[in-house]
């Protein structure tokens, strides 16, 4: 039996403005409205069975990727990240993971952020992949390049190690346009997906050998790991640990190495060109996700507009990305330098490149309405039995306004049953709650006046979620 680990830790900074900071990439919605880390859950599922995966993440996604995998029969269990160090930390704990309950436990790796669209094919690729990690390799899985592709490392394939199989004859960097085509001429390159195979012991040892310090601060993290219900919370030395892809920190260096070539419909989705592939297209090449799109003398254009109709005139090759608070224009053979905008947002402390309009929390969701000098006003949407945390502000007051539901409001002392059109003040710097006792969706409107209105002018005396 393989044991699926999901990685799910990407922020997809070039697939700005939908993925941001707060709703990164792998919770991107493509195609038929399900999310790229369900896609993936849905995959292992039907590539490993009844194990459960395991989904390395950060402990800021656990309660939205448990939201967003409510449905599955089987519950993912949870390895949390306190902060981001690249695969092969990620790996060397999901090893470990693994190894408590069967240090020969096969480990099929996938990020979370990819798509791969022929399931069949990618099962049996898995299943000859198996059985190569049962006999000690560590295996890769290659994409038979379909053109000279730039923005993917390859991989150059040594002798044939059976039928299905090759052995890795080296790690090539991101070629140039040159490089790329004479890679796909010969026809002994494939793209490097990202996903593994292997033994947990395999990869522990792997390490032990190539990256004996990670190996051991990892194993020294994972000692100080506590478990509680479905999930690990990593210890915070976590934050320690050397940030390294697995390639550099062992594939390039062992012996043992092989790859699974294949085609199964694979895209890791990196940019906004990448998404548009995989999308219809109409007869002049244009493509739509989302609203209605009017396209006049354009070409080969993608637009996803998810709230209102955007018109196209005289476009050729290019994007545009509409959502509430931020439009992206872009020719499509730069989409990949979308990453830079994001770094110049996040220089500047613009929140774009962290939060949508429309935020997500555990407990349901807030709609930023309208703001200026001294004031923020906000749609606040509470699931039924959900309620905030018992929290105070330092810098602002708040005045809500109950639209439509149930709410049990707290303030100071006083707890208060409130329905529509009634309303409550919450003074600067009083404990206050925010409950819905309903069976049907609390939606109040929010107003705040203050001198610093920043989501992090928050102080939580409990919270339901332990964010604290």
């Amino acid at each position: 039996m393989l044991t699926p680990i999901i990685l799910s830790g990407g922020a997809g900074t070039r697939l700005w403005p939908v993925s941001r900071e707060a709703h990164p990439k792998p919770f991107m919605r493509i195609g038929d409205g399900k999310s790229l880390l369900m896609k993936t859950v849905e995959r292992a599922q039907a590539v490993c069975g009844d194990c459960a995966p395991l989904i390395v993440t950060n402990r800021d996604y656990y309660l939205r990727s448990q939201n967003e995998l409510a449905s599955q029969e089987i519950k993912p269990q949870y390895l949390l990240e306190p902060v981001g160090r690249n695969t092969a930390p990620a790996i060397a704990l999901a090893a470990l993971w693994a190894a408590e309950q069967d240090p020969d436990a096969c480990l099929l790796v996938m990020p979370a952020d990819h798509l791969i669209t022929d399931t069949v094919s990618f099962h049996k690729a898995a299943e000859h992949a198996a059985t190569l990690a049962r006999d000690g390799f560590l295996v890769l899985f290659g994409i038979r390049p379909t053109a000279s592709e730039t923005g993917y490392g390859y991989i150059e394939m040594g002798n044939q190690i059976s039928q299905q199989a090759n052995a890795v004859q080296r790690f090539v960097e991101k070629p140039d346009a040159a490089t790329a085509i004479a890679y796909l001429e010969r026809g002994n390159y494939v793209w490097n997906s990202g996903i593994f195979c292997f033994k947990a012991s395999t990869i522990l040892d792997a390490l032990a050998t190539y990256n004996p310090a990670l190996y051991e601060s990892a194993r020294a993290v994972w000692n100080e790991s506590k478990a509680d219900g479905d999930k690990v919370d990593l210890h915070t030395s976590f934050s320690r640990l050397e940030n390294i892809s697995i390639d550099y920190a062992v594939m390039e260096m062992a012996k043992n190495i092989a790859v699974v070539p294949g085609d199964f419909g694979w895209s890791d989705m990196g940019a906004w060109s990448a998404v548009a592939d995989v999308t219809p297209a109409d007869e002049n090449g244009n493509k739509v996700h989302g609203s209605d799109a009017i396209f006049i003398d354009s070409h080969n254009t993608y637009i996803d507009s998810k709230d209102r109709l955007v018109a196209a005139i005289g476009l050729e090759n290019m994007v545009v990305i509409d959502t509430p608070d931020a439009l992206l224009v872009a020719e499509r053979s730069k989409s990949q330098e979308v990453r830079q905008v994001v770094s110049r947002l996040k220089a500047s402390g613009h929140e774009a490149h962290k939060i949508h309009r429309t935020a997500v929390r555990p407990w349901g969701t807030y709609t930023v309405l309208g703001e200026g000098q001294g004031f923020k006003i906000k749609r606040v949407v509470v699931k039924p039995g959900q309620s905030l945390s018992l929290q105070m502000h330092h810098h602002r007051s708040e005045h809500w306004v109950v639209v439509f539901g149930t709410a049990n409001i707290t303030v100071g002392d006083t707890t208060t049953l409130m329905t529509q059109n009634q309303s409550s003040y919450i003074p600067i710097g009083a404990k206050h709650r925010l409950e819905n006792p309903g069976i049907t969706d609390l939606v109040l409107i929010e107003v705040q006046c203050g001198s610093y209105l920043g989501e992090d002018d928050i102080v939580r005396f409990s919270d339901c979620y332990g964010r604290m």
